[in-house]
């Protein structure tokens, strides 16, 4: 029998940068809107919900057709909205719990069914993504985090900065000279592992860099990471959602 997968999709009003952004709209349609009915096209999803933390967007998602439910406003990241969400929906009913970051509006899918695979594989019970690096530029962006993993596929760190350093480098592209590996930000956790990390406390690896999966692997959890050939465009700042929009533009 296949694993029963729930797709939970965070959406918070407030942001730093962009507030509001789960309803900023994109081409005539919200930005939660276009996350959703993507995520909804991935065949390894059993059901797909927005947790929220705001009623316009709680509304906003049911008027469009799609479920949502109201979560807490004082949850430290996307992964403790994911169990309180899974809670509200039944946790009883589900094997595993994807978390679906909502403002990528161009949202792949397949990455979600590639995630699924993975953690199917994941001996942790907890998956990630990755993307080859194409580019040197997303190996000096803080914003893009870099990944290392063993020769199985299991992650030894994630890193704002550039892992590995190459010592001995002499000229050309670093990313021609290494395999660098670039996160995609989608996460698959088995529920029973899920309801267990909640519980731990922030780390000081975590607390460094600004990266929740540095809570995990600093307290022992195996994090599978699977290849995708799918890059991401996340919508962090009024200049990204402005790109979003002439790249809508010029599908039509």
């Amino acid at each position: 029998m296949s694993a029963r997968i729930l797709g939970v999709i965070p959406a918070r009003f407030a942001s730093s940068r962009l507030p509001g952004k789960p309803l900023a709209e994109i081409g005539g349609k919200s930005m939660i809107q276009r996350v959703l009915e993507q995520a909804s096209k991935a065949g390894a999803l059993s059901e797909v919900v927005v947790a929220t933390d705001d009623r316009r967007i709680l509304d906003h998602v049911v008027a469009s057709g799609g479920r949502a439910v109201m979560t807490g406003t004082e949850h430290p990241s996307g992964t403790d909205r994911c169990h309180e969400a899974l809670a509200l929906v039944g946790a009883d009913r589900f094997d595993a719990v994807v978390n679906i970051q909502g403002d990528e509006p161009f949202l792949v899918p397949a990455q979600i069914d590639e995630l699924c695979s993975t953690l199917a594989s994941a001996s942790g019970g907890l998956a990630t993504l990755a993307h080859l690096v194409n580019d040197d530029s997303d190996l000096d962006d803080p914003g893009k985090v870099k990944i290392t993993t063993d020769r199985d596929g299991n992650a030894l760190y994630f890193s704002r900065a550039c892992i590995p350093v190459l010592r001995n480098h002499v000229g050309g592209e670093r990313h021609q000279a290494f395999r660098y590996l670039k996160h995609i930000g989608l996460y698959a956790y088995r529920t029973e592992v899920l309801a267990r990390i909640v519980q731990l406390p922030p780390s000081l690896l975590e607390l460094a860099e600004s990266l929740e999966q540095l809570r995990w692997l600093e307290n022992g959890f195996r994090v599978r990471v699977g290849l995708t050939e799918h890059p991401s465009f996340c919508v962090d700042t009024p200049a990204d959602l402005e790109e979003a929009r002439r790249l809508v533009a010029g599908q039509r």
